[in-house]
């Protein structure tokens, strides 16, 4: 299989080249949220020069594991293998791939944290095979992938032990940008337009899989209603099979995120552990730390706040949107979707997910104002005096600027009226005398399909708009 064929994952395919091409032994982890497609990226790329593969089974105990093993085994090294143990297996793995005369033996082992069964002592035997044999023949490159994230950072990355430090390199994939989501519809012959993309977006993130699923011959308001609302459909139960897939005992994990979706803005991580009714507070620090590798949420700082102010928020689209609209609705009932759009609840969310969009597109707004050169921080801005107010971009500048970011969707050009206009910059005015800030605010808009023409859009030092999230942003 070619590079070309793999849409997007440019950086990625860079850094893998570079690992498997260097003159040392390589011990490579790619983690990252289940269908996000580690193992489509590492297959594409290396699967006809694999010496050895295998992955692992889910839900399956140490006999079958093994079995599994063996019958891979079989199948690279055409010898049928008995073992009893994870130790006899890697050593039986060590013994033929020392026989192979090749440059480069590629070792692809995927989903490996099912391995690790109860009592198997799988972590211990792959430690022996990569301290005592592999880490010292240059020809070896080691891929492991896994969708459960905690065990991959904390069992393998993080590792204490004898894996400490022995992972070479790590690649966290994740879900494609808008401009990978319009690359792959393209390759794919699909005809969606860049808002229309983006709703998708707005609904499922940018997980490949779930693009894999959209039939070119519906409208994408039927793909969502046959995905997510119909009885069968192939999403309805993604959920619960999402998050029982990354994390183990994923009811905590839920039910973290069920707290966090009824809180927009985020809530201190203080104010999530009284509505847990957790006594001990370690638990959930972790959840959190494993919640954000898989980018389900963010942590940040509100202008103007100390650390221990920071808001943890959600911001994972499709759990997002399940608690929104699939959490407690009735399966089975057609158009459901359909019969939603233009409803308050429906335009609500369109607001609040393409603020959502906004974010995660960071990069590329600093792009497209021209910006990305400058030291910034994104934060927020809340005030909680009389009536309230509040900003939820803010770019912080060092060159004693702060663009102001007001994020707006709309199915037309945004009209920009007087009466908005005034309540706009009185709360720019409240901004600059609570903060107490030096630094000039600049308006700044994004939009879906810009601003309406007018005499209060002109008053509007910047505006930029959807487009502009579909270019490359500028990487590390």
């Amino acid at each position: 299989m070619s590079e070309k064929l793999i849409v997007g994952r440019k950086r990625e395919i860079s850094l893998l080249n570079r690992f498997i091409d260097s003159d040392e032994a390589e011990f490579v982890a790619v983690y990252g949220r289940r269908r996000v497609g580690k193992t489509y990226l590492v297959k594409g790329l290396f699967q006809k020069n694999f010496s050895f593969y295998m992955t692992g089974l889910a839900n399956s105990d140490l006999k079958k594991q093994l079995q599994n093993f063996t019958d891979a085994f079989s199948q690279y090294f055409s010898k049928k293998a008995t073992v009893k143990n994870w130790f006899d297996a890697f050593n039986l793995l060590r013994d033929e791939l020392s026989k192979l005369r090749k440059t480069k033996k590629i070792i692809f082992i995927d989903e490996l944290p099912w391995f690790d069964t109860a009592r198997s002592d799988f972590v211990s035997a792959l430690e022996h095979f990569w301290n005592s044999w592999a880490s010292d023949d240059p020809t070896i490159k080691l891929i492991v992938c896994g969708s459960a994230t905690s065990w991959m950072m904390n069992k393998l990355i993080n590792n204490k032990g004898g894996l400490h430090n022995r992972v070479t390199h790590q690649i966290k994939l994740s879900p494609f940008t808008l401009g990978e989501c319009e690359e792959f519809l393209k390759a794919k012959n699909f005809t969606m337009d860049r808002f229309e993309i983006a709703q998708f977006y707005m609904v499922f993130g940018g997980i490949p899989y779930y693009l894999k699923l959209l039939d070119k011959g519906e409208s994408l308001a039927q793909n969502v209603d046959r995905l997510l609302f119909g009885e069968d459909g192939e999403l309805r139960n993604e959920f619960h099979n999402l998050y029982h897939a990354l994390f183990r005992n994923s009811e905590k994990y839920i039910a973290i995120v069920e707290v966090l979706a009824q809180k927009k803005k985020g809530i201190t991580r203080n104010t999530l552990i009284k509505e847990l009714s957790v006594e001990s507070s370690g638990g959930v620090s972790k959840a959190l730390d494993d919640l954000e590798n898989c980018g389900f949420i963010r942590r940040y700082s509100p202008f103007g706040k100390k650390t221990k102010d920071e808001l943890i928020q959600l911001v994972d689209f499709y759990t997002l949107f399940y608690f929104r609209f699939l959490a407690k609705r009735a399966k089975g009932r057609r158009n459901q979707w359909l019969q939603i759009q233009g409803k308050p609840e429906y335009n609500s969310w369109c607001g609040y997910a393409f603020e959502m969009l906004c974010l995660q597109h960071y990069p590329q707004i600093l792009n497209a104002l021209g910006i990305s050169g400058i030291e910034s921080a994104p934060c927020s801005w809340i005030y909680t005096g009389k009536d309230g107010a509040q900003f939820d971009l803010l770019i912080d500048r060092i060159d004693n600027v702060i663009n102001i970011c007001e994020m707006k969707f709309s199915t037309s050009p945004y009209e920009v009226t007087q009466h908005y206009l005034t309540e706009l910059l009185e709360k720019v005015k409240l901004f600059k005398e609570s903060s107490k800030t030096r630094k000039s605010p600049m308006l700044t808009f994004v939009t879906s399909l810009g601003l309406k023409p007018n005499s209060c859009a002109r008053q509007i030092p910047k505006s930029i708009t959807l487009d502009v999230l579909y270019n490359s942003p500028n990487l590390p």
